[in-house]
């Protein structure tokens, strides 16, 4: 638009397309009348084309740059989102193991504060006895040596009991007693002292063959390895007396049973990778174990859910739990244990006879119950009462449907002093002798078909020949 001065009509004259004449008669109109003057219009035209200008060099540069960040966000952001999120992966991956860590050891802490209370009872009542029998008058002990006629002092006696109960109460009492440790140490005891025996015992011939009979001798244990670590210083080890296939007789399987959380079985395909350390395969099984008292049968391992009376049966074929059932009634997780502790309140056995679960109620009081299961149920079809207490004896183990206990799991020279026929009911003393060679042993079971008895003894793998009388 031209902007004229104002009150300064134009009046012009040119010819069109068609060459005919006309005029063109212009007068301002009241805002163009308000125009500048055509230079300072033109002047107000060159800032707006260099604002313009300015404005479009803006708009390229910003164009420029918003094309550079897509690059970089079509490039670098998908790789940096990635790896956040494989960090932010990690690091709960972390926790949650920091956690399952923090768990077990709390629970390890729980446990080890149970065997000191307990420990500490069994400290107090020993303190008691000791204090009444320090009170009564001892006997006079005549020396036999060069004063045979000068009678020993009966307080000398006093002291050396003291000094012995001392050494006792140390070793009870000493730093770091294990995980599922030592409660109490027992001394073998004749079942006599026990209970009234009901059946005199029977020595016949020996049972060279396969068949049944009664358990006569328990020869020398054979040392075949010692465990690795601390995790195996109680364990068991066994072979499947009735091993389906692909498993063979010569298939062993080994578990190491200290620790919060005892999921690992290991597998050997013969004795001699055992005793070099070279499973065959490595099974971790769904619920974490309790103590030492499972057996293989039949292609399966069935064991004692932890702090549960739940039986477990683990298909190692297939690698899943087959059937979970409740032992009603048993105690657990140290209720009734063995004397030499381990939660060992439920022990599984095989013998001849089939699957077997020992244990004890509070309708008991705390004597050994006998079940014979049903490995394909694992219902109870039938079950046996004894006299004799759970936690007075070291281990037990079946037989030809008898169960042997063990004295001590400590003494050098103990002896197998208790037996329970399941086929008659009746109960005996015996008097077979055993040994503890290594001084801790932890899990005793019998195997039918090698007619031999498995141990753990402080760190090592042993087994025992047996002779069977006949029937």
């Amino acid at each position: 638009m031209l902007c004229v001065a104002q009150g300064s009509p134009q009046l012009r004259r040119a010819n069109d397309r068609q060459g005919q004449c006309t005029y063109t008669f212009t007068v301002p109109s009241p805002r163009e009348g308000t125009c500048t003057e055509p230079g300072e219009a033109m002047t107000a035209i060159w800032e707006l084309q260099r604002e313009n200008s300015a404005v479009k060099q803006d708009a390229d540069a910003l164009k420029i740059r918003l094309s550079l960040l897509g690059i970089g966000q079509s490039t670098s952001a998908p790789h940096s989102f990635t790896d956040a999120q494989i960090e932010l992966q990690r690091l709960k991956l972390e926790k949650d193991e920091w956690e399952n860590q923090r768990g077990s050891l709390e629970m390890a802490y729980s446990d080890l504060l149970k065997e000191k209370s307990s420990l500490e009872e069994e400290k107090q009542r020993l303190t008691e006895r000791l204090e009444k029998v320090q009170q009564r008058q001892c006997p006079q002990v005549v020396e036999t040596s060069r004063n045979r006629d000068q009678p020993v002092p009966s307080r000398q006696v006093s002291s050396f009991s003291s000094v012995f109960f001392n050494f006792l109460v140390s070793r009870w009492g000493a730093d770091g007693v294990g995980y599922q440790e030592l409660k109490s140490e027992l001394t073998a005891l004749p079942a006599s002292r026990m209970l009234p025996e009901s059946h005199s015992a029977s020595h016949g011939p020996e049972d060279t063959g396969t068949g049944c009979g009664e358990l006569t001798w328990v020869g020398e244990p054979t040392t075949y390895r010692k465990a690795d670590n601390i995790a195996g210083k109680y364990g068991v080890w066994m072979k499947d007396p009735e091993p389906p296939s692909p498993f063979t007789l010569d298939t062993l399987w080994r578990i190491n049973t200290v620790g919060a959380d005892i999921r690992q079985v290991f597998q050997y395909k013969t004795l001699d990778e055992l005793v070099k350390g070279y499973p065959t395969k490595v099974y971790v099984v769904p619920r974490s174990m309790e103590s030492n008292g499972a057996v293989v049968y039949k292609g399966s391992l069935y064991y004692v859910r932890r702090k549960s009376r739940i039986l477990v049966k683990y298909d190692f074929k297939t690698e899943t739990l087959a059937i979970q059932k409740e032992l009603v009634d048993a105690g657990y997780h140290g209720k009734f244990p063995y004397s030499w502790g381990g939660y060992t309140d439920i022990d599984l056995a095989v013998d001849e006879m089939g699957l077997w679960v020992i244990y004890s109620t509070e309708n008991t009081k705390g004597s050994i119950v006998i079940s014979q299961l049903d490995p394909k149920t694992l219902e109870a079809k039938q079950s046996w009462n004894t006299t004799i207490r759970k936690q007075s004896v070291a281990n037990a183990f079946m037989v030809c449907g008898r169960l042997y206990a063990v004295g001590s799991y400590a003494s050098p020279t103990t002896t197998i002093n208790f037996a329970f026929d399941t086929h008659t009911g009746v109960q005996k003393q015996t008097s077979i002798p055993f040994q503890n060679l290594y001084g801790y042993t932890s899990m005793v079971d019998y195997n039918p078909t090698e007619k031999k008895i498995y141990g753990w003894d402080n760190y090592n793998m042993v087994a025992y020949d047996v002779r069977l009388s006949k029937m």
